[in-house]
């Protein structure tokens, strides 16, 4: 199921496959678990327990971390810690065990793994950036704005810390692995101060 690139076999099929047959899995714990949430609240649930930073997660917890096989140079810089890789290799593990064992064998490494987050699924879902750009368009005060403050750490492991700010409110900071996760942060720190 791999193929070759110019670097050499990869695994993007098995990613491609894993992603469809946990976003079905997870779909069907969604519908068990919160049989009367309407189609949107299940979506947003759906899209927290399967981004790339969930799926990271759990590869952490089964060892799918240590069990990589990394080029030197990638294992040297923290491969073994980045989210990206940690997630595509989540969901190539995941159709691994559909194509060799059927969906059962899918389903259960999806259901030891997926159903202790559900706890985390509750409350607004929203992503935190969008969740403000709605709540300062919607009172006409323009678009939120990011700035990065500061960049810490080596290349392999940076923090990254970003100011939100929106017209007549005091800005926000945040912090994150990534510039994304930062932005995040400082959008849910101005939410939860807005909303005090």
């Amino acid at each position: 199921m791999t193929h070759a690139s110019a670097d050499g076999p990869d695994n993007e099929q098995l990613e491609f496959l894993g992603d469809r047959v946990l976003g079905f899995l997870i779909a069907e714990i969604l519908i068990d678990t919160f049989p009367d949430q309407n189609e949107g609240g299940l979506a947003l649930k759906l899209n927290a327990l399967v981004r790339m930073e969930t799926c990271a997660r759990v590869a952490e917890a089964a060892g799918i971390d240590q069990a990589l096989i990394l080029a030197p140079s990638e294992d040297r810089s923290g491969g073994r810690r980045k989210g990206a890789i940690l997630g595509d290799a989540c969901e190539a593990v995941i159709a691994a065990l559909y194509l060799d064992g059927g969906i059962d064998a899918a389903r259960k490494f999806v259901t030891k793994y997926w159903r202790p987050l559900l706890s985390e699924v509750t409350g607004d879902l929203r992503d935190p950036k969008n969740a403000l750009q709605e709540w300062a368009q919607g009172r006409k005060l323009g678009t939120p704005s990011y700035r990065l403050a500061k960049r810490e750490g080596p290349d392999h492991a940076p923090r990254f810390t970003v100011e939100v700010s929106v017209s007549g409110q005091e800005s926000a900071s945040g912090e994150g692995a990534s510039l994304r996760a930062a932005e995040q942060a400082a959008a849910r720190a101005l939410m939860k101060r807005i909303a005090a």
